[in-house]
């Protein structure tokens, strides 16, 4: 089988034997339960406000709780461990069934929420929260909250500290869903802090060492050897050397071409200006002379 399969098939039988253990033990005051595998067989652990009803007489009770686990469920050699609840009014699986008997017995919805809430903080919860939802007093469906203190609703704190409980009521009117939830007292929030009062800073600094200005200010603590010193020497004497023979082989490669001298230079500059002056002469006594005939036409 495929772990996604199996995950989900182990979420399905876990949910099974909580709803069982629900309807089993709903009048000994079930609050939960807790499974887990051993090389042994399966532990599984009970949390109810009253574990003399869980046992039974004679552990009449548990016996056929473990008979049934095992036969219907397929659990391997099931040990159940049965704990009572410490303080009932912190468990949120008790406190909803409470609000939903309440409410069954025909408790007005507003009395039966403040007066749980209020149990719930007196009994030194951090935060806690009643949402009650359905037909609470008339034919339309609706949503009353009951809020006090500090709750989380998303997150990890949310998930691994807040505990949920869930209840369902049936009234005349139709169901009404319970949902409970509490942070018990000393719960550790990720976002609690805490403030001194007439203390310095410097007494909580950790001084780990040297800070950055010393380390800039003060010398390297190993200096480099005679032969280190040596040897950046020579590499560097190697170096110029082999930068001078590529400077002279670079100079042989590209010298100058001979170049005229600028005395024949200006020579025949001024011969061609001379000549270029004589052209103009001419073309412009050619065009003068041109003009003159084409007046002299005109005029006859």
């Amino acid at each position: 089988m495929a772990d996604e399969l199996q995950f989900i098939e182990n979420g399905l039988q876990r949910t099974q034997i909580d709803e069982f253990f629900q309807d089993e033990l709903g009048r000994a005051g079930y609050g939960g339960m807790e499974i887990a595998k051993t090389p042994m067989g399966t532990q599984i652990v009970l949390k109810a406000e009253k574990p003399g009803m869980v046992i039974g007489k004679g552990g009449k009770n548990i016996r056929k709780i473990t008979t049934t686990l095992e036969e219907d469920f397929g659990l391997e050699d099931p040990q159940v461990d049965v704990q009572e609840v410490e303080e009932p009014d912190l468990n949120a699986r008790i406190v909803a069934d409470r609000l939903a008997n309440a409410l069954e017995r025909g408790w007005y919805f507003r009395k039966a929420g403040h007066t749980t809430i209020d149990r719930i903080m007196e009994a030194g919860a951090l935060g806690a929260e009643i949402v009650l939802s359905g037909k609470v007093t008339g034919a339309r469906s609706r949503v009353e909250k009951f809020n006090r203190g500090y709750i989380k609703h998303n997150g990890e704190p949310a998930e691994e500290i807040v505990d949920h409980g869930i209840g369902t009521a049936v009234v005349q009117l139709g169901t009404i869903g319970v949902q409970v939830k509490i942070i018990p007292p000393g719960a550790e929030l990720p976002d609690d802090f805490e403030v001194y009062e007439d203390k310095q800073v410097e007494d909580y600094i950790v001084d780990d060492g040297e800070g950055v200005e010393d380390l800039l200010a003060g010398e390297p603590d190993e200096e480099e050897s005679d032969d280190e010193q040596d040897a950046d020497a020579a590499s560097e004497d190697d170096e110029s050397e082999v930068d001078e023979e590529v400077v002279e082989a670079a100079d042989e490669e590209f010298e100058d071409p001979d170049l005229p001298d600028e005395a024949d230079v200006e020579e025949e500059l001024e011969d061609l200006e001379a000549d270029v002056e004589e052209e103009l002469d001419e073309d412009t006594e050619a065009e003068a002379e041109e003009l003159m005939d084409e007046m002299e036409d005109d005029d006859e």
